[in-house]
């Protein structure tokens, strides 16, 4: 069974997801095989909001070369949580 820090891999900080912390939509790289009840249970039991939508969107790894020798970077999956408004905000976004 998995735990909910499994399913959470990590927080995606750029400043789009910066943008989209003021409209209380937060970044989250998660497990592959993650569905989204799966990313909003886990959401809500880390962080303790309360979710109103998850989007999620698999990312392919890009061809890197180095000489002769190619490569890829690693596929992952990327969820965007929108968190109601009338949930406390998550205070990990808050101070950065």
């Amino acid at each position: 069974m998995k735990t909910p820090y499994d399913v959470i891999k990590a927080p995606i900080i750029t400043e789009r997801s910066m943008d989209d912390a003021a409209e209380r939509k937060y970044s989250f790289k998660v497990d592959v095989k993650a569905t989204k009840t799966e990313i909003k249970q886990a959401v809500e039991e880390i962080f303790g909001v309360e979710v109103a939508k998850v989007n999620t969107m698999n990312y392919d790894g890009k061809l890197k070369r180095q000489g002769y020798t190619k490569g890829y970077t690693p596929s992952y999956k990327k969820a965007i949580i929108t968190v109601t408004p009338s949930s406390k905000t998550i205070e990990f976004f808050e101070g950065l």
